[in-house]
């Protein structure tokens, strides 16, 4: 049986840092990406592919639900699997799915109108707030924290729930 190591919210999917530092960090031998946009274009998932190939990692690029059906089906087969969504919406409805996760990283998402950030590299909305607050309420043993690669500070959720008040 699998394991999802790490889950990790990341517009930019796989790249240096995550391919790296990030899954090694987290013990991770497979990295699956799980954004429908990215599995509907083969352009963009040959890429992934391609990206993801240098590490000597199991890569795939599931569609969302496809994520789901793969743990239900085969739970991740034998991998440590880093699960790696665009936004914290995907990665929501994936857990809420059914697929279990102890770790929920918040390494990259950019700074756009009406979100705060809460390190450099990661910046959201009350509604995606919410959905991180929804996510510890439902699973308390979660441990949702933000940071851009393992040598810089970790933001806990609680922490980051105080930006807000």
């Amino acid at each position: 049986m699998g394991k999802v190591v790490l889950a990790r919210v990341d517009s930019r999917l796989i790249h240096g840092q995550v391919a790296t530092n990030v899954s090694k960090s987290a013990g991770a031998n497979a990295l699956f990406v799980a954004d429908d946009l990215s599995a509907n274009d083969e352009f963009t998932k040959n890429i992934i592919m391609g990206a993801g190939s240098r590490t000597g990692y199991k890569i795939r690029v599931l569609k969302e639900d496809g994520a789901i059906r793969y743990w239900e089906d085969r739970q991740y087969d034998d991998f440590n699997v880093m699960l790696i969504t665009k936004s914290i919406e995907i990665m929501h409805k994936i857990i809420k799915g059914g697929v279990p996760v102890e770790n929920l990283n918040l390494g990259g998402l950019p700074q756009v109108p009406g979100a705060t950030p809460i390190i450099s590299e990661v910046a959201i909305n009350k509604a995606q707030l919410d959905l991180l607050v929804d996510l510890q309420n439902t699973y308390p043993n979660m441990n949702i924290y933000f940071q851009a690669t393992p040598s810089l500070k970790k933001v806990m959720l609680a922490d980051a729930i105080k930006l807000f008040s």
